[in-house]
């Protein structure tokens, strides 16, 4: 669950950067109409209804000043990769879709890896991983 000013905006992002769903009836209403479950707590799920990642409308949030400042990152997520050429795509898209890139790890031998600011500010990383245990695969 991740806190927000502005619960659909982040949840779009993350549906799109995961390729995940919303859960039902948290879909976005049509245009111009309005939007209560966007205005409190929404839901997204994987391809087999599972849920993955909620988010939370709050007042108010400062964004995280990691890596340095009074305000540490609070959580990060770990999205993986099995390949350079498709850590490079999703850097695009990453940054493609709002994030703002804070650290960049691209030419570590073990581990290439950027780390990310969400639009709300949340640090998350994007590495090179040739396994699939663990954080979440791209």
């Amino acid at each position: 669950m991740l806190d927000c000013t502005d619960a659909r905006a982040l949840a779009e992002f993350y549906r799109q950067l995961l390729g995940l769903r919303y859960r039902p009836g948290d879909e976005p209403p049509a245009a111009g109409a309005p939007d209560p479950q966007g205005q409190d707590w929404l839901v997204l799920c994987d391809s087999a209804g599972t849920n993955r990642l909620a988010f939370q409308q709050v007042a108010r949030l400062p964004p995280a000043t990691w890596p340095e400042g009074p305000i540490p990152q609070q959580l990060h997520l770990d999205l993986t990769v099995p390949s350079m050429e498709e850590f490079e795509a999703q850097h695009e898209r990453a940054l493609g879709l709002g994030a703002r890139l804070l650290r960049d790890r691209s030419d570590d031998p073990e581990e290439p890896l950027r780390v990310y600011a969400d639009p709300a500010g949340h640090p998350f990383c994007i590495f090179v991983a040739d396994h699939q245990d663990g954080p979440i695969q791209l």
